[in-house]
């Protein structure tokens, strides 16, 4: 298909590899004519040089016989040019130039550079060599080759690089047709990849050989994000199954004690109080779940104000650890509280009181019956640490970062949202949130606050 990379990445390639040898092609046969030019001259400036050395020395004492000078010079190529029409010494047997085709500086005992001219309808390059006789300029002798010889030389040339193309172009064509194969072919299985992602089908196949560092790491990034956009989906139905259960749970136990009281069911005014209370505890628990949500989709979005107060720590943490005592008691749950240093921060006080009770859930919801949960202070290198400790089963170290996100709650049920909106409120509040895990010996969060608290923009 043309317009498919499969067909255009080893089209281009083969159109700059053409081009480039074209480019280079025009370039060599240039030099080479050039060459063949320069390499010309030279060798014509040294034979006129030794035939006009050879003539001066013949006519210097008597010998030289201008009717078999043709024979000797070879009349197709040696011309002679006189200083005056008629008054040539070697007129007789060779072709006689006009002084007007040869630069006047070869008349007068100059060496001049080689030179086109014509003679009748063939065309020479020539190099002209002045002849003294007596010390009187006689003329020139004219040492010439025709431009076809010369041109002849680089048209091989020509037709061997022509050759080589013709062969060169072909082979290097199935060579890119090869590779840029081995190169497309996970581009375009990663598109029908994608195609299939777009479709709402995550679990899809990602090439293994790529071929390519480039096409790798698209490979690898690829599946990771389908890998986190089916996780996604996993958490998002999840979430939407917990969050149906959290709300079904109270709005059922809403509703019967609702009828229940419209129909008159509770005779004693101590049945209709317990009933109440458990309307109202309920719907306590529906608007904690629903403030939650709020919570993290305010975070999520940068719209969530902090006030700016200063707070207790030693306060805050008995209060937290308060609110969980009988809870601990009633499961047997050994629940300890240790204060060291306090300290007073300029800072949210009810979401930091939030983080630390999403802690404290956290850590007794994972904890069994007859396990130890701890709550402590301390203040260090100008920092504050809330650590909350517990006896649970620990978390694996896959598992490190996920349980922070949100709607990840394992398989023990609940919205996966504590966790998340714990993380997000300290650094919010400037601060951070840790982790240090053991697997099957229980976990310990630190909440992590500067003394001199600014909330984060």
């Amino acid at each position: 298909m043309p317009g498919s990379l499969r067909f255009r990445l080893p089209a281009l390639f083969l159109l700059g590899i053409v081009l480039a040898a074209t480019v280079a092609t025009l370039i060599a046969v240039r030099f080479f004519q050039s060459n063949t030019r320069t390499h010309a001259a030279s060798e014509l400036r040294a034979e006129s040089i030794g035939i006009v050395q050879l003539y001066e020395q013949k006519a210097a004492i008597g010998r030289v016989r201008l009717k078999t000078l043709e024979l000797e010079l070879g009349g197709d190529r040696v011309f002679w040019v006189p200083v005056a029409p008629g008054a040539s010494l070697l007129a007789g047997p060779l072709p006689e130039l006009p002084s007007s085709a040869v630069p006047a500086e070869a008349l007068h005992g100059a060496t001049p550079p080689a030179f086109d001219f014509a003679f009748g309808d063939t065309h020479y390059l020539g190099v002209a060599q002045p002849v003294t006789l007596g010390q009187v300029g006689a003329g020139a002798l004219v040492v010439a080759e025709r431009e076809s010889a010369l041109r002849a030389r680089w048209l091989q040339l020509f037709w061997e690089l022509a050759l080589a193309f013709g062969i060169g172009i072909p082979v290097a064509g199935i060579l890119i047709l090869y590779y840029s194969r081995r190169i497309a072919r996970p581009l375009e299985e990663l598109a029908s990849a994608a195609d299939e992602v777009a479709a709402g089908h995550y679990d899809v196949a990602v090439p293994e050989r790529t071929w390519g560092s480039e096409v790798e790491r698209l490979a690898t990034r690829f599946h990771e994000m389908t890998t986190r956009l089916s996780e996604s989906e996993q958490l998002s139905r999840n979430f939407l199954m917990s969050v149906s259960h959290e709300l079904r749970t109270p709005l059922t136990a809403i509703r019967g004690h609702v009828s229940a009281l419209r129909e008159g069911v509770f005779d004693d005014e101590a049945a209709q109080s317990r009933s109440l209370e458990v309307v109202s505890e309920e719907a306590m628990r529906l608007e904690r779940l629903v403030g939650d949500v709020l919570d993290l989709a305010k975070l999520d979005a940068r719209r969530f104000a902090l006030l700016r107060e200063e707070v207790d720590m030693r306060a805050l943490c008995e209060r937290a650890y308060a609110t969980f005592a009988e809870e601990a008691r009633v499961r047997g749950i050994e629940y300890d509280l240790e204060l060291g240093e306090g300290a007073v921060l300029i800072t949210d006080g009810d979401r930091v009181l939030q983080i630390v009770t999403n802690l404290l859930s956290n850590a007794l919801h994972w904890t069994p019956e007859g396990g130890r949960v701890d709550l402590g202070l301390g203040v260090d290198n100008g920092e504050v640490a809330v650590a909350v400790s517990d006896t649970g089963p620990g978390i694996a170290p896959q598992q490190e970062e996920r349980i922070f996100r949100p709607f990840w709650s394992g398989e023990d049920g609940g919205t996966g949202l504590g966790l998340a909106i714990a993380r997000e409120l300290a650094l919010a509040l400037g601060g951070r949130l840790e982790l240090h895990t053991e697997p099957g010996r229980g976990s310990r969060f630190v909440l992590v606050l500067p003394l001199q608290t600014q909330p984060a923009a």
